[in-house]
Order: structure tokens, then C-alpha cells, then sequence
């Protein structure tokens, strides 16, 4: 059976926003970037865009929780195909910490922009292949009249 001390333990590994001591979770730079499988260079650029804001020890950039959250969400945005601008301006509203209705709304507006341009990108795509496919139709069907050499 766990011990008190051990489930205390459990919990706090359960929430990364602290360490064993109980105190506020740091993160380095070289461990963000194994974590999120990107390069520390990757993470200075979005420190330059304003997207995060590590405090330094000395040379060293030390990231919080709440820094870790916003490279989370940064990362997310830009699998959705979102701008470093959009993501900021989101990030900012989410922690803006007032009423989420027109975070959710603003949000909303972005990925139907979003969409309308990958569904554009998408049908030029199929356009594209289409053609594509009759060109090759129309190269076998020469070859197939021409003697092999």
C-alpha cells in the first residue's frame, strides 16, 4: 500500500506545473526543445516574436509552466496552419483572464479563414491533378503509337 509521502509524490509528478519540492516547474531551453522535438533555435524565434518571455539566471533562460503552455499552444497553431500572428493574438486573449466568449468567437473567426483557404487550396490541388492525369493520359496514349526502341 502507497505511503502518504508517496502518493504526495505521485501528485505533484502528476502535476508538471510543479517539482518534487513543491515548487514552481522550470524548464531549460534544451529541455523544451527534446520535449517538443524542435530546436532551441526554433524557441529563440518565438521569444523574438513576443510569443514567449523566459525569465534568465544569469545567461540562462528559464521557462515556466506558463511559457511551456504558450510553446504548447504555438506548436498546436502551426499544425492548424495558423500565422505566428494569429497564434499571438490568440495566446494573448486566452490569457487575458476576462470573459472567454469572445476568445472563443475571435477563435472561431480565424479557423473559418482558415479553412475557406485550405478548401481553395484544396480544390487548385484537385484542379492540378486533374490535369496532371490527362497529360499522362495523353503521353501513353502517344507512346503507345510509337514504336519501342
Amino acid at each position: 500500500m502507497p505511503t502518504a509521502s508517496r502518493q504526495a509524490r505521485r501528485a505533484a509528478d502528476a502535476d508538471d506545473s510543479v517539482d518534487s519540492r513543491g515548487e514552481p516547474r522550470t524548464f531549460t531551453i534544451t529541455e523544451l526543445a527534446q520535449e517538443f522535438d524542435i530546436t532551441p533555435r526554433a524557441i529563440r524565434f518565438y521569444e523574438d516574436v513576443g510569443l514567449m518571455e523566459p525569465a534568465r539566471s544569469g545567461r540562462n533562460r528559464v521557462y515556466t509552466h506558463r511559457d511551456r503552455t504558450r510553446l504548447k499552444l504555438t506548436l498546436r497553431g502551426k499544425r492548424l496552419g495558423l500565422s505566428l500572428q494569429e497564434i499571438k493574438q490568440l495566446v494573448d486573449m486566452y490569457e487575458s483572464g476576462t470573459d472567454t466568449r469572445p476568445q472563443l468567437e475571435a477563435f472561431m473567426q480565424v479557423l473559418a479563414n482558415h479553412r475557406s483557404q485550405l478548401e481553395q487550396q484544396l480544390e487548385d490541388i484537385q484542379v492540378t491533378l486533374a490535369e496532371i492525369e490527362q497529360h499522362e493520359l495523353r503521353c501513353r496514349s502517344l507512346l503507345a503509337k510509337r514504336p519501342k526502341t
